[in-house]
């Protein structure tokens, strides 16, 4: 009796259209919460708003400029008319995810062929969604940049376009990866805790024996890494002049050195100045998006690579 053929893993291109197809999917569902995470993270002092409030203040005080929001991205406005701009949302935000799993795909089999191991263990897992983190920070900062500009309430960019032209114009192009240090550890931390975690509850849940309850596992165990990862990143993520926003919303003045230039002297500071709670801002609105939008992202990463593997027959199946 002949061996098994071992089955060959996906090209490149399949786990980046996969990436992209769910990232697509988790925005079109979560990406309300987003506009009420930054904003709240953009507050400085203690917040104003709770998770409902911030909701309702935007719909109070910005529900009325309707055309100013298409034009300047909607991204404020799209938190309570869902579905109108939604085109800029979704070319800025696919492209991430898409990078987020390619760079993991990556990763995981360079990582294995390097080490010689033939499956992925929990300290391969970790290391793996690290360096996708890493890879994915290069790729999302000038995207965050623009996105965190045009969520301030008090921006007065006419759209992303105006972002990038008045930033290259002022700082150059290099300026459009202010907050490239806070996005690289957000990132790694946040992936390393997600694919970490993911490994490591597909372990620990029922051997599933159907198409069904392979897709519920990945429903469960991207939905426990995306909290485990929010959990471990969120510090790096809060708000104006606070690390990530903080340090790519803040307006620089000549001769006056931010004090947030750093990441982690940035988090000391907040700490110091405003209590451990000032680095989990807009926890709640945050977690609430990515702990089931980590699991609608695994759910339809592996749904979309399962259509690919029967589209291509063997020896992919």
């Amino acid at each position: 009796m002949s061996a098994p053929t071992q089955k060959k893993p996906l090209p490149f291109i399949a786990n980046f259209t996969a990436g992209a197809i769910a990232g697509v999917s988790e925005i079109l569902t979560f990406y309300p919460l987003d506009v009420v995470k930054t904003r709240m993270q953009l507050e400085t002092g203690k917040s104003k708003h709770g998770l409902v409030g911030a909701f309702q203040a935007i719909v109070r005080e910005e529900g009325k400029t309707l055309s100013r929001y298409v034009t300047r991205f909607s991204y404020a406005f799209f938190a309570h008319f869902p579905f109108v701009g939604l085109v800029p949302p979704l070319l800025l935000e696919a492209p991430k995810r898409a990078t987020k799993f390619a760079a993991n795909d990556f990763w995981g089999k360079t990582y294995l062929y390097l080490t010689g191991e033939t499956k992925m263990n929990q300290s391969l897992a970790i290391l793996t969604g690290s360096s996708a983190g890493a890879t994915e920070s290069v790729v999302v900062v000038p995207f965050e940049l623009v996105k965190i500009k045009l969520q301030d309430k008090a921006s007065t960019f006419a759209g992303p376009m105006d972002v990038v032209r008045q930033i290259v114009r002022k700082d150059g192009v290099l300026g459009l990866y202010a907050g490239m240090e806070a996005t690289f550890w957000r990132h790694l931390w946040w992936n390393a805790g997600y694919f970490g975690c993911i490994f490591k509850v597909r372990e620990m849940l029922p051997k599933p024996e159907t198409n069904g309850a392979r897709l519920t596992n990945d429903l469960i165990a991207g939905s426990v890494g995306g909290f485990v990862g929010t959990a471990l990143n969120t510090p790096f993520d809060v708000g104006k002049p606070v690390v990530k926003s903080r340090i790519q919303g803040a307006e620089k003045i000549p001769g006056v050195v931010s004090k947030y230039n750093w990441t982690y002297p940035g988090i000391y500071t907040i700490f110091r100045e405003e209590g451990a709670a000032a680095l989990y801002k807009g926890f709640v609105p945050k977690v609430l998006r990515l702990a089931p939008g980590g699991g609608i992202l695994l759910l339809v990463v592996e749904f979309t690579l399962g259509v690919f593997r029967n589209a291509l027959g063997p020896p992919y199946i």
